[in-house]
């Protein structure tokens, strides 16, 4: 799960109340469809800054919400509004994340590196999904290898 840390950081999951946030933005189908009917509460997910100095896992997050309808679709001074969108019947949902703990900063340069990870979704060029699958091979190797979990 990709976030821009001056939108979210994983501090501020931390700092956030229960430590919980809903997971807000999400404009593209092919995420929302992973987030929406791939996830299930209890998953746990990489917190990747996005969009920054240095890109990289910087912790892991856990689902802990059914999708429901994501209201910043249907506020007109969101940037993240949609006119397409209806009440009714709405394009966009999100989840709610739980922090689980922060890791070192594993940059995107770094996971380049490890012919482990040559498949992983992240890692294929022009790919721009905020949410997208890690492998149960990716996680581990990344877990095991990278964080010494």
């Amino acid at each position: 799960m990709k976030s821009e840390p001056d939108e979210v950081s994983i501090n501020d999951l931390e700092a956030a109340p229960d430590q919980r946030v809903a997971w807000f933005g999400v404009r593209n189908y092919q995420a929302r469809n992973f987030m929406r009917d791939a996830m299930q509460i209890g998953d746990l997910a990489f917190f990747y800054h996005s969009s920054c100095a240095e890109p990289g896992i910087a912790g892991i997050c856990e689902v802990c919400s059914e999708p429901y309808p994501d209201e910043t679709q249907f506020s007109r001074t969101s940037p993240y509004f949609d006119p397409k969108s209806l009440t009714d019947s709405p394009r966009w949902c999100l989840r709610e994340v739980r922090f689980v703990g922060k890791t070192r900063l594993i940059s995107l340069a770094e996971l380049r590196r490890y012919p482990e990870l040559a498949n992983m979704r992240l890692l294929a060029r022009g790919n721009r999904l905020s949410i997208m699958p890690v492998t149960t091979a990716e996680w581990v190797f990344i877990t095991k290898e990278l964080m010494g979990r």
